[in-house]
């Protein structure tokens, strides 16, 4: 009842709203009654999730890169949203070896480009900004990583998550640090989601059943890796409930959120492989 309570009749701005998460989140805040604004510069995949349930019949779909600046500030500054929920991201770790400036760009700059027009609003805006597992520094510890561990990841991927952070904590320590400011900020860090409609390269699932589907074998890259493996819906679930919690806590600015299992349910990449292929 929070997420309908909060939602219903509020404008909503999705930046990456054609991708994986992005296409799920806009489905469901539709379904909750918002008025969904989507951002994104392509389609990523294809077939695509955001294309095989039709939700450019849903929304208002925009084709915009999020790093031009003057386009993101004019569709923000048009639909005055109540929520954003920034996604636009370059995700994939092996395309950052081979894209790291335009990772980097749409990683980094693409965030402090959607904080900046929020900050040039003058009427209230929660941000909930979705950065990644992956901004940990590794240090391979068996508890898994806190809120508070020290960011720093080395692929060009991880550190642009990184940046992205860092470009969020300096709006909220120095640009947003005014008691009357009409930004209100969190962020979502979450990984290793799975569920329908995932169409991407490099990701476990579907490159499983592609294999499969044509009597090949799948190949694993790190077969003994654990992974806290969760379906779509549950980091999204955290990421709705942490907006309607933003809107209400006055005293929740910049802090960041792990979105992931409980311990004991994270497993290997085998484990997860073996348990697949008995379907």
């Amino acid at each position: 009842m929070i997420f309908k309570k909060k939602f219903l009749n509020k404008t909503v701005v999705i930046t990456g709203h054609t991708g994986f998460k992005g296409s799920w989140l806009s489905i469901w805040l539709k379904t909750l009654g918002a008025n969904v604004i989507g951002i994104s510069d392509n389609i990523p995949t294809n077939p695509s999730n955001f294309e095989a349930s039709k939700i450019f019949n849903l929304i208002q779909d925009h084709r915009v890169d999020i790093t031009n600046s003057e386009k993101i500030n004019e569709l923000i500054k048009k639909y005055a949203p109540d929520y954003i929920f920034n996604l636009a991201a370059q995700s994939l770790v092996r395309k950052s070896y081979e894209e790291p400036i335009q990772t980097f760009l749409t990683n980094a700059i693409g965030t402090a480009n959607v904080l900046d027009a929020a900050k040039k609003l003058s009427k209230k805006v929660n941000c909930i900004m979705i950065t990644s597992d992956k901004v940990y520094r590794n240090f391979e510890f068996k508890r898994g990583y806190h809120e508070n561990d020290m960011l720093g990841g080395v692929d060009p991927y991880s550190a642009s998550k990184g940046m992205a952070e860092i470009a969020i904590y300096s709006y909220v320590q120095t640009l947003m640090n005014d008691k009357n400011t009409n930004v209100r900020i969190a962020i979502g860090r979450a990984g290793n989601v799975i569920g329908g409609g995932d169409w991407a390269t490099d990701r476990i699932v579907p490159d499983s059943i592609n294999a499969w589907s044509k009597k090949r074998k799948v190949i694993l890259r790190n077969a003994k890796s654990t992974r806290p493996w969760q379906h779509v819906l549950e980091p999204l679930s955290g990421y709705l409930l942490l907006g309607a919690l933003l809107d209400d806590n006055l005293n929740l600015n910049g802090e960041a959120f792990n979105f992931g299992p409980p311990d004991k349910n994270d497993f290997s990449v085998l484990s997860l492989i073996e348990k697949m292929s008995n379907y």
